[in-house]
């Protein structure tokens, strides 16, 4: 197997590449736009060819790199049976399996960050997008989201794989590349609670300010970038 993390510095976004040593089939994990040519590069460089590209969800910071991966390579577009996004090309459901050459890549239905978003578990190696980070959890104040999904989603789904399973988040703020989720389940500030409703209040009170441009990134996004 072939796996890079690339970073994306001005959304912190984590765009995954993984491929078949064998096959050198490649499937791209929440691609940014502003790095499509960078990928490329990488695909050359690695002789791989892009066969899917998946979205974790309809981001709001940043546009997705999908539509215009696709127009490049060819390759199929796959996001969550829940997305609002008509053009992608495969909605996949909870637990099917998305396959790579002898890879299988399960799709995982976690909502709360927004109701679309899904999380994807490779082997020991879980995409969890937005729904569990690093230290943190995706907020769950805009397009759809819901602290108690988000509860439901991490403690009943996300943290009862084994807790060496490695993860790897859409985002990270602080220059933290992976963990894990017996780590997480220690030292994750905010699973420190004794219930869903400690959790749903510490969620509804965060504050936060809403990711510059997001009306127009979630407009592009619904439409894969385009």
């Amino acid at each position: 197997m072939i796996f890079k993390q690339v970073f994306d510095y001005k959304s912190s976004t984590y765009t995954y590449l993984i491929a078949s040593s064998k096959g050198r089939e490649a499937l791209i994990i929440d691609p940014v736009l502003d790095n499509v040519e960078s990928y490329i590069k990488l695909l050359n460089e690695l002789d791989l060819k892009l066969v899917k590209v998946i979205d974790t969800h309809i981001h709001a910071d940043h546009v997705t790199g999908a539509a215009k991966l696709k127009n490049l390579t060819k390759c199929s577009t796959i996001m969550g049976e829940y997305t609002p996004a008509e053009a992608v090309e495969i909605k996949v459901k909870d637990d099917e399996l998305i396959n790579l050459d002898n890879l299988e890549i399960r799709a995982l239905y976690t909502p709360g960050h927004t109701s679309d978003s899904f999380s994807f578990l490779m082997n020991n190696h879980l995409f969890s997008g937005d729904t569990l980070l690093i230290n943190g959890t995706g907020r769950t104040d805009f397009q759809n989201g819901n602290a108690k999904d988000s509860y439901n989603s991490i403690f009943n789904k996300l943290l009862k794989l084994p807790e060496e399973t490695l993860l790897y988040p859409a985002h990270d703020y602080k220059g933290e590349k992976v963990s894990t989720i017996g780590k997480e389940k220690k030292q994750n500030p905010r699973l420190q609670v004794n219930s869903v409703d400690e959790y749903i209040d510490i969620m509804n009170n965060l504050n936060l300010k809403k990711p510059a441009e997001i009306e127009s990134n979630i407009y592009k996004n619904i439409n894969l970038g385009a």
